[in-house]
Order: C-alpha cells, then sequence, then structure tokens
C-alpha cells in the first residue's frame, strides 16, 4: 500500500482496532470508547475487510484474537503512539478553559487518603475538566497503560510497559488503626495477640507486613478481608480489630470520628508509591501539568513539572 492508498483508512478503525484486541469484548469496547456496540460490530466488520482477517475468533464466551491480528498490532501500536505524541504536543494547553477528559488509575489507599486535595486544586484551576478515575493495582496497571484505558497512575508498581515511565511520589510509612478506648500504645505482644481486618485488592490475606513480622520472629491472624479502606471506619470502631494501612489512609480514617492511629510496634520496610505514565503522553501539556499537580498533592511536596 503507498501513501495515496492511505487515504481510503479511516484512523478511527484502527483505534478500535486496538481497542478489540485488548478487550476482546465487543461491549466493553464500546463502553470504553463512548459508541454503541452495533457500530463495534460494524468496525469490526470493516476491519476483517481492511486486513483480509478474521481477527477476532469465538471461544467459548469469549473472543480470541488469530495470530494474523496479534502480528498487526504489534505493527499498528508504535505507529499509533507516534500519531498520538505528535498530536499532543501539537496542542496548547490552557487548564483554565480546557474540556479535557483525564483517565487516572489510583490505587484504593490513593483514592481514599491522597485524591480529595488533588481534586480540589484541579477543580479550581481547571473547571471545566473531566476526571476519571479507575481501580488499579500493581497487577492491573501495566495492562490499563498499555491498552491506553488510563494514561497515568500512582500506586505501589512492580514491572511495567517498556514505554512506561515512573517517578517515586512518597513512602508508603504505615500506622496501626484501632477503635477501642484503652490507653496506650500497642506491644508486640498485643498486636499479634489481636484480630486483624486487612485491605485486599485480590483477596489474599498476606502481604508485606507479614514478611516484616516474620523477621521478628512473630506472625498475626488476619480475620477480615475487605476490597477497600472507606469500610475501615465502621469495621473497627468499639472493636477488637486492628489494621495496619498507609499512613495517608488512616490520616483519613481518623478524621472526625473515635478511630486512632499509632505507630506499629516493629520495623515494617516502607514500600514506594509510585506515578507512572505512557511515555506517549510524555511531552502532552495537558498530561504534564496533571502529573506536576499529582507530584505536589500526593507527594506532600511542591514539585517541578514531572
Amino acid at each position: 500500500m503507498n501513501r495515496n492508498d492511505l487515504r481510503r483508512v479511516d484512523l478511527n478503525l484502527l483505534v478500535i482496532f486496538e481497542a478489540l484486541m485488548f478487550e476482546r469484548n465487543l461491549t466493553r469496547v464500546a463502553e470504553k470508547l463512548f459508541m454503541g456496540q452495533p457500530a463495534v460490530s460494524a468496525a469490526l466488520a470493516r476491519l476483517r475487510d481492511l486486513f483480509d482477517d478474521p481477527l477476532l475468533l469465538r471461544n467459548g464466551r469469549g473472543m480470541e484474537p488469530t495470530a494474523r491480528a496479534l502480528d498487526i498490532l504489534k505493527e499498528i501500536q508504535p505507529a499509533l503512539d507516534t500519531i498520538s505524541g505528535a498530536v499532543s504536543r501539537a496542542k496548547d494547553f490552557d487548564p483554565s478553559t480546557s474540556c479535557e477528559v483525564f483517565r487516572i488509575g489510583l490505587s484504593d489507599d490513593a483514592e481514599f487518603g491522597l485524591l480529595p486535595p488533588l481534586l480540589t486544586q484541579l477543580r479550581e484551576e481547571a473547571p471545566n475538566i473531566i476526571i476519571v478515575v479507575r481501580r488499579a493495582n500493581y497487577l492491573l496497571m501495566p495492562s490499563m497503560l498499555a491498552s491506553g484505558e488510563i494514561s497515568v497512575g500512582v500506586s505501589y508498581t512492580t514491572d511495567l510497559p517498556a514505554n512506561a515511565k515512573r517517578k517515586k511520589l512518597r513512602d508508603i510509612t504505615c500506622k496501626v488503626l484501632r477503635g477501642d478506648s484503652r490507653p496506650g500504645a500497642l506491644t508486640l505482644d498485643e498486636y499479634c495477640e489481636r484480630p486483624h481486618a486487612m485491605v485486599s485488592f485480590s483477596g489474599d490475606l498476606s502481604g508485606n507486613i507479614d514478611l516484616d513480622l516474620a523477621k521478628v520472629g512473630r506472625s498475626r491472624k488476619v480475620v477480615l478481608g475487605v476490597p477497600q479502606f472507606n469500610g475501615l471506619r465502621a469495621l473497627l470502631a468499639g472493636t477488637e480489630l486492628i489494621a495496619t494501612v498507609p499512613d495517608y489512609a488512616a490520616c483519613a480514617l481518623v478524621e472526625g470520628c473515635a478511630l486512632r492511629a499509632d505507630e506499629p510496634p516493629f520495623p515494617i520496610v516502607a514500600a514506594e508509591l509510585s506515578m507512572v505514565w505512557s511515555g506517549v503522553h510524555d511531552n502532552d501539556p495537558a498530561e504534564r501539568w496533571l502529573r506536576s499537580r499529582i507530584s505536589q498533592f500526593m507527594s506532600g511536596a511542591l514539585v517541578d513539572q514531572a
């Protein structure tokens, strides 16, 4: 195909193709791209004609890409990244007048403990922007960045896509959250004897806290696992349950209630809360502005633009 032939290719089709390869579900693609499902079905038919390949085949209740579709994805994704970056760098950004839609991935602790002051500042500076927050963690973040579901994320992170960038925001230090009325901090023996509640996105009942306890030859008994932090306030109040949570989540949880936060009675190795973003958006003026505000209000210090 020469350059003149490219005139008959609708770039929107390639964007839909990329979404189909990641979602493998017509309904989810329609929701993600704010389209009707019939329009996505019609686009898939046009893509099949364009590439002379079925692209997606039924496999039980789901759909699986063909080998040819995966090869095409490898070829067009870098091109779409380049086009997206070029278009982004060509536009100015004025927060006071912008109607930009920002898609942010946040771990539950960051959303609960750190999002409110960030959101207040964003709304003051850019009253017409739209913020879409997606729940993310270190397991989900790589695929969400790679698929374009989010442009920037805040979480504890491990492996990331090759074109992603990372910036440390702060250490994740911990507090022991409790709702009883007994005075004084917990001893190590009391900490290990008390029943524990744990926030677990995946449903696991152990984590880095247990590794740190094992270093001092101790263990704890987790009797309750919940998927998010905002339920702890009611669950711990007036009970023997305790929870070991990030300091910024503890600060939000104790505000205006009878809960209190103690220092842990043993050393806990601090993890890192990081901001990660796709390299495609590295020089986008709007995304740079957003990252600067995330750095400012989620690290607790005024910093230069990321």
